[in-house]
């Protein structure tokens, strides 16, 4: 996916905005997402969220809303700390407030984001849903891509030894798999739910 792609939909999605305001922003996107010890959670992560997004915007109330979200949903990201979510919601409040977002909006992409900490939907909201699904896309994929993902994964957290990251992983398999259904919509669980579980198992059984 060419950077030209994450590069263009930023720029239509922030077309009403201050260009000044705009650039800075997309500079910071880029340099977080770009960071060193990003092998998952980079810009590749965002251009695969962008493609669902197109893939399923007709389904979306309001696609911009899921569109900021997926900008901003893990522009902080410090496998040393367990508040990522809140400090990347934060993130895109304040920029979301610079160019005059309207405030329930600001809200909606906030809840989103910290919502990705657990995978769980209060709000009832479909949009959320989907956006939930397009995070967790990569754990119904096939076995190969969802292998090359655990690695990269491992990669991030490289600072921690096996005898830490191993129960670490565990509890994270385990919480996904004692989950009523991984996906919440239904166009999600039809095509990967099935994949899911048995990728996550096969992780499982490795660990």
């Amino acid at each position: 996916m060419s950077a030209s792609f994450i590069s263009e939909t930023w720029a239509q999605l922030n077309r009403d905005a201050d260009p000044h305001l705009v650039h800075q922003a997309f500079n910071d996107i880029t340099t977080a997402y770009s960071g060193a010890g990003r092998h998952y959670h980079n810009l590749q992560h965002i251009a695969q969220l962008l493609t669902l997004h197109q893939q399923y915007a007709q389904q979306l109330q309001d696609p911009e809303t899921v569109l900021f979200a997926i900008f901003f949903h893990d522009i902080v990201y410090n496998v040393l700390q367990s508040d990522n979510e809140e400090k990347s919601a934060d993130a895109a409040v304040e920029y979301l407030q610079r160019i005059h977002y309207p405030s329930e909006k600001t809200t909606a992409v906030k809840e989103f984001i910290v919502a990705t900490k657990t995978h769980v939907n209060d709000w009832q909201n479909t949009d959320l849903d989907y956006f939930l699904d397009f995070d967790l896309q990569i754990l119904g994929t096939a076995p190969d891509a969802y292998l090359a993902y655990t690695r990269q994964i491992r990669q991030e957290y490289s600072i921690y030894p096996d005898l830490v990251y191993h129960p670490g992983r565990k509890k994270v398999l385990h919480h996904f798999l004692e989950m009523p259904a991984i996906f919440r919509t239904h166009a999600f669980q039809q095509q990967y739910e099935t994949a899911a579980r048995q990728n996550i198992q096969a992780e499982l059984d490795s660990l």
